[in-house]
């Protein structure tokens, strides 16, 4: 791993643990939610009216944000079956070439759109009904989720770059074993 390679990593592992504490804390408060409607609804009723506003949108929050966490330890589903035939350097070239394509669509659909939409949002003075909060703040996962996935393809980019990088391995594997 390269010293350039290290310090990026070191740089970024406090927003990976922050995402992870955010994630779990997220879960956390989803569950007593969602447990909360259920009993408000059959114990008491009546279903609490922001119970199920706030579990829909904080599903949202975790999906983006877990997926990026997911794409940084290269955990989504994928089919390798071709690349795994190529030539060592033709899978790191396809392995690069995937890395920028995720990058065009996370910098372009995520941030720049989601920026967009989450201004316009704003703007346009939209309230969620139930929580009584502007819906730009939901919107905003989408522009944050696109620069933590911005941020984790120039991780894998750095990893593929490097000379002793093998592709069956994650950047964060990588690291373990020259340690």
């Amino acid at each position: 791993m390269s010293k350039a390679q290290t310090i990026f990593t070191r740089c970024i592992l406090p927003v990976v643990k922050g995402l992870e504490v955010l994630l779990v804390f997220g879960m956390a408060v989803l569950v007593v939610d969602v447990l909360w409607g259920v009993f408000s609804r059959y114990a008491l009723g009546e279903q609490t009216r922001w119970t199920e506003e706030l579990a829909v949108y904080l599903l949202v929050w975790i999906s983006l944000l877990g997926a990026a966490l997911t794409f940084r330890e290269k955990g989504h589903l994928g089919v390798d079956y071709f690349v795994g035939k190529l030539e060592p350097s033709a899978r790191r070239l396809s392995a690069i070439f995937v890395e920028l394509i995720v990058f065009a669509f996370s910098a372009f659909a995520l941030v720049h759109g989601g920026w967009n939409l989450v201004i316009k949002t704003f703007a346009s003075g939209q309230v969620l009904p139930a929580l009584n909060l502007p819906m730009g703040y939901v919107y905003s996962v989408v522009p944050i989720s696109g620069v933590v996935f911005c941020l984790f393809v120039f991780e894998h980019l750095m990893a593929y770059l490097s000379v002793d990088f093998e592709l069956n391995t994650s950047p964060q594997s990588a690291k373990k074993e020259s340690d």
